[in-house]
């Protein structure tokens, strides 16, 4: 077995890769840019090299810096997690000649599978059924509208060395497609120094259901179930499961057996993925191969107790497989969140700076369930613009999907980040929503589900009235620690009554609040009472409650009278009052907010890559006005209604702010 391996990555999959390499009892050697010198997986590391700037083109995806650190390490392996260098056989080949184990599949395969539009060219050889499209190079954007217009809009234009959603665009017309093949062309040549572009037939209301496979150096190959991958934003997966809700076990089978054949067929070792589409007839297409590790790979590891990393390691050091087909058993129900540094409220646009608060939920593993956080930060640690925006992988197992989902409610409720945009609220959401609760999504779920962004949850009666009482237990704990400061005027002594009003998301509730030793017994006007307990203690910024016979967790923050509630995907301002305080703020104004219609306003921190109007232009409803750059996507800002330029504050190259003015309109 080697005796140290080298992890050419960073973030959280460097620091997975480093878990399991130290249980192995492995040294382990991190690579880490200007921007990570203080990087988590650089200090979880037995060693560090230093391999440039922090631009990954500078740094992490040049061969020849990565391999001189394997060099100066004296790493007997490398590997590559996923991204970067991950499927590059150019990285591969440059290791067998220096004698170096790749934790990973052999060159001919990653040049086979590794490229999408060879991979496609291959599975049609081999009689797979695959979705329609254009497998040649495309010279430039004119060809890519008459490919387009062959096949038949809508399109998807692809990166043919492209992963993780960049370099993908889908295209519903021949204007789209001009510019989805530019925009293509440059995250491509960006994130993986290869721009080439294919085009294929974008496939309407599909499931993308992937198999893991799992293939060594002696003839062996197995598949390990699969994961439903359905709920993505702009072609990247946002929630993933295993098993997936939707298929039968003879599905499962013959897509599992055909994912393996194709595998063999190119010579496959290692770990690897065989994507699929799956329309609503459990007919299956074969979409791409990843030569790599997968990042929701956790979830197939919750379900079958394989070690990914593990096996991948063992396989490179070639040995063979300790589990034969028969004994790859499913075992309960796993699903992963991805916690991502984008604002849901500003459509999901990239967000950067400071974790001033990281508190995850604590790793659990009991019989009846799993909590597992898959993280590369820390606290006081900043999210970088140079690189994807992942900070963890959030992930639940129960012996059945409805235990897993009402775990993962209550792990993203006791989730803690501050200093950044996130889309934890959004992820809360998605858990409650009736269509994932029952299984029946597809691809278009977040499209179809919020075709306006996402704007928040609105909570139900029930649910509000449980916050209510919480709140105002919590909020009489807090008048009493008050009504007890020291040094107060004599004869001035602060009673704490028992009556107050509730003011949220709208609504109004009366209430008389009854303490004893064990907890609070809440009354609502109505008559209705609520049982609350907890330990929260003012200043506290998490709230771990029960209401009646049910938990409740609450992130919680000071506002003027009362509190700043989330909770399951829901920003609420709670205002807890005496009757009297009620009485008075029903009379106070509303604040009206400031008109921004006429401003272009920059909806993350960015670079302004091209500006394509200028002064004196007029403009109509959803033409493109500029393209701001941000983590390696561009974000092509269009107008919202017909106008005309009056103002331009900035020029290509500039560094913007959130809420930067671009430009005016009269």
């Amino acid at each position: 077995m080697f005796k140290k391996i080298l992890i050419a990555n960073r973030g959280e999959i460097a620091c997975r890769v480093i878990k399991t390499a130290r249980r192995m009892g492995i040294t382990t050697v991190a690579v880490y840019s200007d921007a990570d010198a203080n990087a988590l997986h650089v200090q979880m590391a037995d060693e560090a090299v230093h391999v440039g700037p922090a631009p990954a083109n500078q740094s992490y995806i040049v061969i020849d810096k990565v391999m001189a650190a394997v060099k100066s390490s004296g790493a007997e392996a490398v590997h590559p997690g996923y991204g970067f260098l991950s499927e590059n056989s150019k990285f591969a080949e440059a290791l067998s000649a220096a004698g170096v184990a790749f934790v990973g599949p052999p060159v001919g395969a990653i040049e086979k599978m590794g490229d999408k539009i060879t991979s496609k060219k291959i599975a049609q050889e081999a009689g797979v059924s695959t979705v329609p499209g254009y497998m040649g190079l495309i010279a430039d954007a004119d060809e890519a509208v008459k490919i387009s217009n062959e096949i038949g809009y809508p399109v998807m234009l692809k990166a043919s060395a492209g992963g993780g959603g960049k370099g993908m665009r889908i295209a519903w017309n021949d204007e789209e497609a001009r510019e989805g093949f530019q925009s293509s062309k440059n995250e491509a040549a960006s994130s993986f120094g290869d721009d080439r572009i294919f085009i294929e037939k974008f496939v309407t209301q599909p499931r993308h259901i992937e198999i893991q496979v799992l293939c060594d150096a002696h003839g062996n190959g197995i598949y390990l179930a699969e994961r439903e991958c359905s709920i993505q934003r702009r072609n990247q997966k946002v929630v993933e499961e295993a098993p997936s809700p939707f298929l039968d076990e003879a599905t499962r089978k013959a897509m599992g057996e055909q994912a393996v054949a194709l595998a063999q067929a190119v010579g496959y070792t290692s770990a690897g993925t065989v994507e699929f589409i799956v329309d609503g007839d459990k007919n299956f297409y074969f979409l791409e191969m990843n030569t790599r590790l997968q990042v929701e790979h956790p979830v197939t590891e919750l379900i079958t107790g394989v070690d990914l990393v593990e096996q991948m390691i063992r396989v490179a050091d070639g040995q063979k497989l300790e589990m034969s087909q028969d004994e790859v058993k499913i075992n309960g129900w796993a699903i992963e969140n991805r916690l991502y540094a984008e604002d849901p409220y500003r459509g999901f646009l990239p967000s950067i700076g400071r974790l001033t608060r990281y508190r995850p939920p604590a790793e659990v593993v009991e019989g009846d369930h799993i909590v597992r956080n898959d993280t590369g930060v820390y606290e006081g640690g900043e999210i970088s613009m140079y690189y994807d925006p992942m900070i963890a992988k959030l992930c639940t197992w129960a012996p059945t999907r409805a235990e897993a989902i009402e775990r993962m409610r209550v792990a993203l409720d006791s989730f803690e980040v501050e200093g950044i945009g996130h889309n934890l609220p959004f992820l809360s959401a998605v858990m409650d929503h009736p269509k994932f609760v029952s299984g029946d999504m597809t691809t278009a779920f977040i499209a179809e589900e919020y075709p306006d962004g996402f704007e928040g949850v609105d909570l139900p009666e029930a649910d509000l009235r449980r916050i209510a009482a919480a709140t105002a237990a919590m909020h009489r704990v807090a008048e009493i620690r008050r009504a007890r400061v020291s040094g107060r005027m004599d004869n001035h002594e602060r009673k704490v009554g028992s009556d107050w009003n509730v003011a949220v998301q709208g609504q109004s509730f009366d209430l008389t609040v009854q303490a004893d030793q064990a907890g609070s017994t809440v009354r609502f006007e109505d008559g209705q009472e609520l049982r609350v307990s907890g330990n929260w203690t003012p200043g506290d910024q998490l709230a771990k409650m029960k209401v009646g016979d049910t938990p409740l967790v609450l992130k919680v923050g000071k506002i003027s009278g009362g509190f700043r509630i989330r909770t399951r995907g829901a920003d609420l301002k709670v205002h807890v009052r005496s009757p009297r305080q009620a009485e008075l703020a029903r009379l106070m104004p509303e604040k009206v907010a400031a008109d921004t219609s006429k401003l272009l306003l920059c909806p993350m921190p960015g670079l302004v890559v091209k500006l394509s109007v200028a002064v004196g232009d007029e403009v109509q409803e959803g033409q493109a006005l500029c393209t701001i750059e941000a983590m390696k996507m561009e974000n092509i800002l269009r107008a919202e209604r017909k106008g005309t330029v009056s103002k331009v504050n900035a020029g290509e190259g500039d560094s913007l702010a959130v809420d930067d003015v671009i430009m005016e309109f009269e």
